[in-house]
Formats: structure tokens, sequence, C-alpha cells
């Protein structure tokens, strides 16, 4: 059903017609006009031979391109057919761990070794793309913590940032503090019923000066959960002494512990697609949330007719 964006335009309708009436009619004054006999002639034996009957069609010209201006100013539209997306009303924050040892392939897909750095993207990009209603937000830290895309609908943007991500934009070290804390800040002004941060790390802490578990705490207080993903095949509880490339496994599980999340531990490819699976059912995103509405807009059409009469005086006066 067609409805208008600024209904109220079509009351200027009777305007011209109220103008004519309440406004005095205007004297012509003046030095006369100087034209070539020819034109003058022509001109004089137009105005006293010319039809009322192409006055009147004039009048009528202007009163068309007049309505047809204020319907094209009105706005007419109706709904589009389409599907409108559903919103969830949960704000989800990644924080991915890009230090240097991300760099190491201990992983194996379809047959061949490849870098931690790469199966994540692989399995962290297409969990992006699904989480369709979610206000979807990335962060990614080494050293330092970076806010790699804000918080937005479109999912498919995120996932093509998680697959852009590159080892050393943000320093080799590991900040698991700062890339926590990040994510809690940008989320801490958040009106979403839901918050949710998934914290992904293949290391231990070794860089700034905030604790883990202090963070987990503010994050609790705060309302905010955070599942967090050890990724590797080895961590401090199991390794021999002074290896490196091991994940902080023990620390990773106190802070979803603490926070009200779930942990989780990935060896392999197929463990971290199982991971992406779960975080699926915890944090599904079938809702009855608000629906966008989308409008087709029509008013091109009544300007582009009343363009067309113009165009047809204009031509009426040079012929």
């Amino acid at each position: 059903m067609i409805d208008f964006a600024a209904p109220w335009v079509i009351l200027l309708l009777p305007l011209p017609w109220i103008v004519q009436r309440l406004l005095p009619p205007r004297r012509a004054g003046g030095a006369s006009l100087l034209l070539p006999d020819r034109i003058g002639r022509n001109f004089l034996r137009g105005a006293k031979s010319g039809p009322a009957e192409a006055r009147s069609l004039a009048r009528h010209a202007l009163w068309a391109v007049w309505v047809l201006g204020l319907l094209a100013l009105s706005g007419p539209r109706d709904l589009a057919p389409v599907s409108a997306l559903k919103v969830s009303g949960r704000d989800l924050a990644i924080a991915l761990d890009l230090s240097g040892s991300m760099v190491r392939d201990d992983f194996d897909l379809d047959g061949e070794q490849i870098t931690r750095l790469e199966a994540v993207k692989h399995v962290g990009a297409e969990f992006a793309r699904g989480r369709g209603g979610d206000r979807v937000a990335l962060i990614v830290f080494g050293s330092e913590a970076y806010y790699a895309s804000p918080f937005t609908f479109d999912v498919e943007a995120v996932a093509r940032r998680i697959e852009e991500a590159a080892i050393g934009i943000s320093g080799r070290a590991t900040n698991i503090s700062d890339g926590l804390g990040l994510a809690l800040k940008r989320m801490q002004s958040s009106q979403a019923a839901t918050r949710v941060v998934i914290l992904l790390s293949d290391g231990a802490n070794n860089a700034g000066a905030a604790n883990p578990r202090g963070v987990a705490e503010l994050a609790a207080s705060l309302g905010i959960r955070v599942h967090t993903i050890a990724l590797g095949p080895k961590d401090l509880e199991t390794a021999e002494e002074g290896e490196r490339g091991v994940v902080d496994a023990a620390t990773l599980r106190a802070i979803a512990q603490i926070s009200g999340g779930e942990s989780f531990r990935v060896r392999t490819t197929e463990d971290l697609a199982a991971v992406a699976e779960a975080l699926d059912r915890l944090e599904a995103t079938d809702s009855d949330g608000l629906a966008a509405e989308l409008y087709r807009d029509y008013w091109i059409w009544p300007a582009m007719a009343a363009g067309l009469i113009l165009a047809g005086l204009a031509w009426r006066q040079e012929a």
C-alpha cells in the first residue's frame, strides 16, 4: 500500500490560487522595450491573434507541473517486499591474538600443514559470517591492542577483516589483558541486552601491566560474558619447562569462569570448527527483535512527468 514520507506537502496545493487572489494585480511600467521591426510585428500579430485555447492549455500545464512537483516532494513510497534482518539485541566482540607465535605451522587442514593464523582465519571468518542479527566487532592484539572493526551488522565486512589479518601489525608479544580490556571499554556504553566477548589466544600473557584475571573480574562486574579459546597443541601445564609456543590454557580457563563464559581447548582444525559450532549454540542468533523496514520510492515518476511538461512548454514557446 502506497503512503507518503511527507504528506503535509499536499497542503501547499492551493497556494498559487491563494496568492493570485490575495495579491493586487501587477501593473507594467517603465520604458518601452525596443525590438527589431520584423520581430515586433510578429510579436504583436501573435498577441492579437493567439487563440484563447492555447493560453488556457498553458495555464493547465503549469498547474499540472505544480501538482506533480508537490506529489514528488511528498515522497510517495511503499514497503518493499524484502526479507528484513532480525536484530538479536546482542553485541559480540571477537578479540584475536596476532602475536608472533601465530605463524607456527602446527595445524593440519585437508592434509596440508598450515599456520595457526591460517586456521583461525578459515574458521573465524565463517563464524563471523554466521552472526547475522548480531552487532559484531573485531579487536586484534599482540604487544598492543587495536580496534580493527567497529560494532556493525555488516558481518561480511568483519569476516573480511579476519581474513586480511597479518602478524606484526600489533607487535609480536601477547598482551591478553589489553586485548580483553579494549573489548570491554568499547562495550561499556553499549545498550545491548547481551554483551559477549570471544577471546582467542595461543600464548601466555607477557606484555602489559594489567592481570588477565583482574580484567575478567571487571567483565563480570559489567555483566559481559567472555568465552575463551586456548589455541595450540601444547599448554603450560603439560609442556616441558622453557618450551616456546605454548598456550596458557589455565589463565584463559580462569577468565571464562570468572566472567560466566565457557572455555575451549583447541589442538586441531577439527577442534576449532567444533568450537565455532558450540559458540553458535551458546549464542544463538534467532530472535524476535526489531526488523528493518525498507521502502521503494516513487517520487522520480511525478518529477519526470513535471520535467517533460516544462520541456514541452519551453519547446512550444520557441516554435
